[in-house]
């Protein structure tokens, strides 16, 4: 809210000559005066007060206009983030992928069918990603987080999730062959219809994976997995896995 105060009118100089005491002060008390006359005829001035309320109304409207143009800002932004990973689709490191994903997932955008393989994304995060058909194959994926991760039909080919989690992760019909799973965090992944073939899957917790379904596991290392389903570890061995704690 807006409000003016008005000044003092100023008194006449002559009664201000009369009564200061110190002449030397006179000059600047002179100017001190003038001063205060300028502040009073200006007090007075409606044109002024017409310059603030359209001072506050520019203010007004800019804020309008920030909200009104903030899809298109966001927009803009999803727009960027496409082009670092199209962009730097098929290259080795990272090429700003990892902020550029993580920016997309953190605005619920699907990132169904991304290419991203044998990129670098160490340590990612990308929990309740939406990546169904994605290429991650020969991604260097480990110590990352994609807890509750729709990798239904992934193409997870040579992916290295060493010390990941995958917790809840739905892994269903992935192609899971050659991947480190090392130490992966597996607790009730969905892995119906998975190719674990030649997989290292090596100190990886499978406490409650959904298992049965699971398309191929040969040649897959389960030595030392932790809180493996009963029956899991038997099935395994007869379907081809292998136990060799010391296999690089």
């Amino acid at each position: 809210m807006i409000t003016r105060r008005l000044s003092r009118r100023p008194a006449p100089w002559h009664d201000i000559k009369k009564d200061f005491k110190h002449r030397w002060l006179l000059p600047l008390r002179r100017i001190e005066w003038i001063l205060e006359w300028t502040a009073y005829a200006l007090s007075r001035w409606s044109f002024l007060e017409v310059l603030e309320y359209l001072g506050s109304l520019s203010v007004l409207i800019g804020v309008i206009f920030y909200f009104s143009e903030s899809g298109d800002r966001v927009m803009q932004r999803h727009y960027q983030a496409w082009q670092v990973i199209n962009t730097a689709q098929g290259k080795g490191g990272s090429g700003g992928r990892i902020e550029a994903l993580q920016e997309l997932n953190a605005d619920k955008v699907p990132l169904v069918g991304v290419d991203a393989s044998a990129a670098f994304l160490q340590g990612i995060h990308l929990e309740h990603a939406d990546l169904l058909r994605a290429d991650l194959s020969a991604a260097d994926l480990r110590g990352s987080a994609l807890g509750s991760a729709h990798l239904e039909y992934a193409n997870l080919h040579f992916a290295n999730f060493r010390g990941s989690n995958l917790e809840r992760a739905v892994l269903s019909n992935a192609n899971l062959s050659d991947a480190d799973l090392v130490g992966t965090r597996l607790d009730d992944a969905k892995l119906d219809g998975a190719d674990l073939s030649s997989a290292d899957l090596r100190n990886a917790d499978l406490q409650s994976i959904a298992w049965q379904q699971i398309a191929t596991i040969q040649s897959a290392n389960i030595a030392g997995v932790k809180n493996a389903p009963a029956g899991f570890r038997a099935w395994a061995l007869k379907n081809g896995a292998i136990e060799n704690a010391n296999a690089e």
